[in-house]
């Protein structure tokens, strides 16, 4: 346990003693593991605690990742999310290197009822991969992605992000579902569903994963597939982060051609009532390899807006034509961005479209048709608004997705066509409460039309609504709570709460 710092202490003591910049290296050295006081922080029922120097200083030289305590470096980066409105102080950051440093933590963490965050890339529209006063574990050091292209397997490490997955499978001509922004973390995205733009075609990413390798509550390593623990296996695709932390996932991946078609076709926003029709038709009819999402944008100052299809299309290049074709048709478009394009290239090229330098709020509902009732509201209730930048969006859903038995994973909504979402972002210099009130009241008039709403996209809500949005696997998953965390600690997430 003290051998690391007993190594960066004589190091730091060698280095001070002939270089003339010794001195400060051994500071610095020495500054990556002092913990100087005791800690002040929060246990997951918020109940204020101490955690003790020595306790944390054994944590600390446990570990083969990093420590990070409030003032120390790194510290505010590693603290920071995606969402700049989240701003939270953990009393602690522990950096992992490997499944052993997880263990260490969780058992640290399980064993004070500390409030844990786990933060992957950091996507969390609601902020839960952070945490005020708990215990954030940071898996930015903890990437990897190696792939068999023999079993067609990817085997990726817990920290990793979307775009290591895509970039070493399609070097061998591989793919699965990833989502839509290279950034995004695979646990987060995984464990919720996992949309992305081959959805359609291989299924959620969740649906490609064939095991995980799992710290539970207990601060052990579990396996989950069909064959072991088959029980948390069903849980964690769907059920999020309510039983542990996934340190490796293993994902089947899909044989296809390199080069896809995408882009966006953009239309005026006068033009929004035709080519909601168009897109009410023909997403509900397209086929598999074809993944279009639907957009309604206006910037904030700005009184114009515009309407996006965007598409990419994976099938036979021979039938690119008859299945693209109709979208440039669904109004007369001001821009046609559709092209040939690297898929690692089109995964990547929503990079920036995240909010960094705004604030924003969503609210989010899948919905299972679209209805003429749905675009007559559309219509009549969005509008460019220059107080405040606003959107309407649509994910598209349905193919292979649909195919999946509703009990076969903890994921539940089958039945969708696409995600719908109404989105706000406003200057971070103003007060967030009138665009969050904004937002809460113009979802009123489409809240009717959802089926559930995505966990990915969860914000705080009641037990009640989290229950019934699991629909008829809610029970299911609190027995498999009940077994891997019966205390709750993994509970910043869409919390199922144990009943043991």
């Amino acid at each position: 346990m003290k051998r690391r710092h007993f190594l960066q202490s004589s190091v730091a003591a060698a280095v001070a003693a002939s270089l003339p910049t010794g001195q400060a290296l051994a500071a610095a050295l020495e500054s990556l593991s002092k913990v100087s006081a005791d800690t002040l922080a929060v246990s997951g029922s918020g109940a204020q605690i101490v955690l003790e120097q020595a306790a944390v200083k054994e944590l600390s030289d446990s570990l083969q990742g990093r420590l990070l305590l409030p003032g120390q470096e790194g510290y505010d980066v590693a603290r920071r999310v995606l969402n700049p409105t989240i701003d939270k102080h953990p009393a602690l950051i522990v950096q992992p290197s490997g499944a052993a440093d997880i263990m260490s933590a969780v058992t640290f963490a399980r064993e004070r009822e500390l409030l844990v965050a786990v933060k992957c890339g950091g996507h969390s529209f609601s902020g839960k991969s952070t945490c005020e006063s708990g215990m954030q574990i940071d898996l930015s050091n903890f990437r990897s992605a190696r792939v068999d292209p023999f079993s067609r397997t990817a085997h990726i490490a817990g920290g990793s992000l979307l775009g290591e997955l895509d970039h070493e499978a399609m070097a061998f001509g591989l793919v699965t579902t990833a989502g839509t922004v290279s950034h995004t973390g695979v646990g987060g995205l995984t464990l919720g569903g996992g949309f992305g733009r081959l959805a359609r075609r291989f299924g959620l990413a969740l649906d490609n994963v064939k095991a995980v390798e799992l710290v539970a509550a207990d601060g052990k390593l579990w396996r989950a597939s069909a064959d072991q623990n088959p029980d948390l296996y069903w849980g964690v695709r769907g059920g999020g982060g309510n039983f542990g932390v996934v340190t490796s996932f293993e994902f089947q991946l899909h044989p296809m051609q390199r080069q896809v078609i995408g882009g966006d076709v953009v239309f005026p926003l006068s033009q929004l009532r035709d080519v909601l029709s168009f897109y009410a038709d023909y997403a509900a009819s397209a086929p598999d390899d074809l993944y279009l999402d639907l957009v309604m944008t206006s910037e904030h100052g700005s009184s114009e807006g515009m309407v996006v299809i965007h598409g990419c299309y994976s099938g036979p290049e021979d039938q690119a034509e008859k299945v693209l074709g109709p979208i440039r048709k669904a109004g007369t478009p001001v821009h046609d961005g559709l092209q040939a394009i690297d898929y690692v290239a089109i995964q990547r090229s929503w990079d920036d479209t995240d909010p960094r330098t705004t604030g924003s709020y969503l609210k989010s509902g899948f919905i299972n048709e679209f209805p003429g009732k749905l675009i007559d509201t559309i219509v009549d209730r969005y509008k460019a608004i220059p107080e405040r930048g606003t959107a309407m969006f649509f994910q598209h859903s349905g193919g292979a997705i649909g195919r999946v038995p509703v009990n076969a994973t903890a994921f539940a909504h089958r039945n969708s066509m696409a995600n719908m979402f109404a989105t706000v972002e406003w200057p971070l210099t103003d007060s967030a409460d009138e665009h969050k009130a904004f937002i809460k009241e113009y979802w009123k008039d489409f809240a009717p039309f959802t089926d559930g709403w995505y966990t990915n996209e969860v914000a705080d809500d009641s037990a009640s609504r989290i229950n019934k949005n699991y629909q008829g696997n809610f029970e299911r998953l609190l027995q498999v709570k009940n077994k891997y965390d019966p205390t709750n600690l993994f509970r910043l997430n869409a919390n199922v709460k144990p009943t043991v």
